[in-house]
């Protein structure tokens, strides 16, 4: 009788889970997902009978890279308006010094830069020595090789930079302010320590002090995102603020500064003239180091599994005509850069250059955008199954491909629109507008096609058939997809299909690393032809230039990076 009213309550406790199991549990799309890993609350209750205790169970593979379930919290929220309040009032400092230099000069913008600068470096000192011991996971995404290197490069130009800066304003200190001394000695500190601190701590997915390490990286990406506000006015106030009787080149390379005030040394000029040639690498540095402080942000509190995903590998003997054709590009491209730098600071060979020059990139970006529109066509046919994984790192790299390209999206279409409408007569304006329609093109072709490679499952030979690259299991359709795929290309090696891919992939590669060259060491035919120049107003164009094109140079960069991430992929 006893086993009996013990079984009767047994029953019945089992019966009132179910119910309460029924009434309390409502399912989403993505509990469902989870379910597949996870057993829901009905079947564990089923099977109290038959399940042994054990050990405690450990997440499982949708439980990686998840979010914390709560929504975001007060420090969430707190680090994003402490960072829109500081981009609002370093654009408000730094525009008011450009436009109105009597009321706000130069001399305040650079001491609200020193203040920034000194509390950002502080924090990465804080955080270095509390709060990276309990940084208990990696985000092996984020902070790839390229871009730490990337990031050391131009932190090292930079470096440079501030030293002929410094050296430069000591020779003006009996009749300048020593601030413009203290700013570029502050700003080297901080990119020293900045780039120890991103090479080191990229990959970091915080678990501790949570809410202060995300104002801290809003505070250093707010710093570089000012920094490059910054830069890109010195380069507006560069071209402008030269004697009216100069001509277009020489207005662009013309020196800024306080005239007024004489160099206590005879050097100041080399130096002048120096750092502005590294003023673009600065530019570069300050957004290479603002999009790892993103995803330093986005991984705060983020749970990620260190070595989740498992990196295809780099062979050379896979690819043989892009290599080739893409070095000969490069080469050619070199060439007529050389031969455009020498010739077009020459009034009567300017128009020789700037043709020279035009037909070299309408050719560059001419077989690009063939070559990508082949690829994204190679994508449609492929079967190959889609990336479904959410990965903050992933949507970046998208994003900053889609976002810098808007630079020289912008620059070609108001070259477009002044072109048309002066009616582009002669064949400098010709090919002027030509160059800018075919750049459109390329962008869109490219941005189509390397977005597209991203999104694809990496072809692993050491993987089996039945899973994705995480580990993590497919359904039964795109199993048995996965599983065709997988024996074709071990019956036949690499496939036209991939060759193919690969070899579009390491030709535009090559491709854009011109394309990168070229502007980055002073390629600017946009003041060297005067068509915009007269349509817009130096002062309108010279600014849509020097915000677009650094745009457009990173654009590049960031280009080669994933181009060769969807060489691996594919």
């Amino acid at each position: 009788m006893t086993t009996l009213a013990q079984m009767d309550a047994r029953n019945v406790t089992l019966e009132m889970m179910r119910t309460c199991t029924r009434l309390f549990s409502r399912k989403t799309r993505r509990d469902e997902r989870v379910s597949e890993s996870h057993p829901s609350s009905t079947e564990t209750v089923d099977q109290i009978d038959t399940i042994p205790p054990g050990p405690a169970p450990t997440p499982g593979p949708a439980a990686v890279g998840a979010a914390p379930a709560a929504g975001h919290g007060g420090g969430w929220t707190l680090s994003v308006i402490l960072c829109v309040n500081i981009l609002i009032l370093g654009a408000a400092l730094i525009s008011c010094s450009a436009v109105n230099g009597a009321a706000v000069t130069p001399v305040h913008r650079q001491i609200f830069l020193i203040v920034l600068l000194s509390l950002t470096i502080l924090w990465m000192l804080f955080y270095t020595i509390f709060t990276r011991r309990a940084v208990s996971s990696k985000d092996s995404h984020a902070g790839p090789l390229w871009l730490r290197v990337g990031l050391v490069l131009f932190g090292l130009l930079s470096l440079i930079m501030d030293m002929f800066m410094i050296a430069n304003y000591s020779g003006r200190l009996h009749c300048d302010s020593p601030v413009k001394v203290a700013f570029p000695c502050i700003q080297a500190v901080f990119i020293f320590f900045q780039t120890y601190f991103l090479w080191i701590h990229a990959k970091d997915c915080v678990q501790l002090h949570k809410d202060l390490t995300r104002c801290g990286l809003t505070v250093t990406l707010s710093c570089n995102l000012v920094l490059w506000m910054s830069a890109v006015v010195e380069e507006y106030n560069h071209h402008t603020d030269a004697p009216e009787n100069l001509t277009v080149r020489s207005l662009h390379r013309a020196s800024f500064g306080d005239h007024k005030c004489k160099c206590s040394f005879t050097s100041c000029g080399v130096f002048k003239e120096a750092y502005y040639y590294l003023y673009p690498f600065n530019i570069e540095y300050s957004l290479f180091a603002s999009a790892m402080a993103y995803v330093m942000w986005k991984n705060v509190g983020r749970l990620a599994e260190e070595h989740a995903h498992q990196r295809p590998k780099f062979r050379v003997k896979d690819v043989s005509v892009g290599p080739v054709a893409g070095i000969l590009l490069v080469l050619t491209g070199l060439a007529t850069f050389i031969v455009y730098e020498m010739q077009v600071v020459e009034e009567e060979q300017k128009n020789t250059a700037l043709l020279i020059h035009f037909i070299t990139n309408i050719v560059i970006v001419s077989l690009m955008s063939v070559c990508t529109a082949a690829g994204c066509l190679l994508f449609c046919l492929d079967q190959r199954p889609h990336v479904r994984e959410d990965n903050p790192t992933r949507g970046l790299d998208v994003g900053l491909l889609v976002g810098a390209s808007m630079g020289q999206l912008v620059i070609s279409y108001f070259s477009v629109v002044a072109l048309a409408a002066e009616g582009a007569g002669g064949h400098v304006n010709s090919l002027n507008l030509a160059w800018a329609v075919l750049t459109v093109v390329q962008l869109g072709m490219q941005n189509l096609f390397v977005i597209a490679g991203l999104h694809r499952e990496p072809y692993q030979e050491s993987r089996a058939p039945g899973t994705r690259a995480n580990g993590t299991a497919l359904s039964p359709v795109r199993k048995r997809r996965k599983l065709s795929f997988s024996l074709a290309a071990c019956r036949h090696g690499l496939n036209w299909k991939r060759r193919l891919l690969k070899e579009i992939c390491v030709f535009v590669l090559l491709a854009n690393i011109i394309l990168w060259i070229m502007p980055a060491f002073g390629a600017r035919p946009q003041f060297d032809q005067t068509v915009e120049i007269h349509f817009y107003g130096f002062t309108m164009w010279a600014a849509i230039v020097n915000i677009g094109l650094p745009f457009g140079i990173f654009y590049r960069m960031h280009s080669v990076a994933s181009l060769f991430e969807v060489y691996l992929i594919v």
